[in-house]
């Protein structure tokens, strides 16, 4: 998806090496640490974490009209991007850089939204995420699947943020 005309993102992102970009174009329908399953599986193999797996990640969801991918168009998609197609939700597929193997997105093809983690948005020089107040988390989500108890004094739910129900 292309950036919308005159458009100015308020966040951005990339992958480790900075083959791939992207934008956002408007707040995140959800911001929250994520503790499924999927995604402590999906992300262990790519950084040190909790016994290989990540304990929780940070998830930010974007209507798709809001997501852009923004590395320059001399290179196709298929030369730098790949992805993966969980064959448990066929309806959901995470893409990865060719390059340096992170995950960047993913896209979820029955709620028409995309979501990146906050781990790829964009830093100023002090290593503070830019914007933090539109993406920082406001929840803990599928904290049942939790690997490890967060004292942090977000809300804790069962599920999905406003979904279901709270722990």
């Amino acid at each position: 998806m292309d950036a919308p005309a005159g458009s100015t993102p308020i966040l951005k992102g990339n992958c480790f090496c900075e083959t791939i970009t992207f934008a956002i174009f408007a707040p995140p329908v959800l911001s929250a640490y994520c503790h499924c399953t999927n995604c402590q599986r999906l992300t262990g193999k790519l950084i040190v974490c909790i016994a290989t797996a990540c304990p929780f990640v940070h998830t930010l969801h974007f209507k798709e009209r809001d997501f852009a991918w923004t590395w320059p168009r001399e290179q196709p998609a298929t030369s730098v991007l790949d992805y993966y197609e969980n064959p448990l939700k066929s309806y959901k597929r995470r893409f990865r850089c060719k390059k340096c193997g992170v995950a960047v997105a993913s896209y979820n093809a029955n709620t028409g939204q995309y979501s990146v983690w906050g781990a790829g948005l964009e830093r100023g020089p002090d290593g503070e995420i830019l914007n933090w107040e539109v993406a920082k988390p406001t929840a803990h989500q599928f904290y049942g699947t939790r690997m490890l108890d967060v004292n942090d004094g977000l809300v804790k739910w069962e599920g999905y943020e406003g979904k279901s129900s709270m722990m």
